[in-house]
């Protein structure tokens, strides 16, 4: 967990983290292929969070000992079994209730797949156009998690 400066402050479980509304650390990945459309997941029903919705190509939570972009290229894969995939920072979210009091780091890729999805995360992944990203977010589609809209409204 990280103060309102994104300092460490302490380490907690992941539970007592979200159940207390405690600040933390996170990162998104979107992936573009070479048509330049972007992955999406969409979560697995089992998730506790947002199950069943699409969100970015990657996601989590930074881990106690770990950097953002260290977190970002463990996150690629466990969750889509890239093992190599140069990312590039783009931007940083404060923390904020519709973060869930994350702190997100944004990161972009070139992969074009086919990727190998994690069952426990992912219940299936598909390309998006720009167009039909624009269209999703600008008539704020429930099927898309807020976080990617927040990231898509900045790119």
């Amino acid at each position: 967990m990280v103060d309102d400066n994104d300092h460490i402050i302490g380490v907690d479980s992941r539970q007592r983290i979200h159940a207390e509304g405690l600040k933390h650390r996170a990162v998104h990945i979107l992936l573009f292929n070479d048509d330049h459309s972007l992955f999406l997941q969409k979560r697995s029903l089992s998730k506790d969070i947002n199950p069943g919705l699409w969100d970015s190509s990657a996601a989590g939570h930074v881990d106690a000992g770990e950097t953002y972009e260290q977190c970002a290229y463990r996150e690629l894969q466990e969750e889509l079994g890239l093992i190599s995939c140069p990312l590039e920072f783009l931007f940083k979210i404060p923390a904020a209730a519709v973060t869930g009091k994350e702190f997100i780091q944004v990161y972009k890729g070139i992969a074009n797949g086919p990727f190998c999805l994690n069952a426990d995360e992912i219940e299936t992944g598909a390309w998006f156009s720009f167009e039909q990203m624009s269209t999703y977010i600008n008539n704020n589609d429930m099927m898309l998690t807020d976080i990617i809209k927040m990231i898509w409204s900045r790119i």
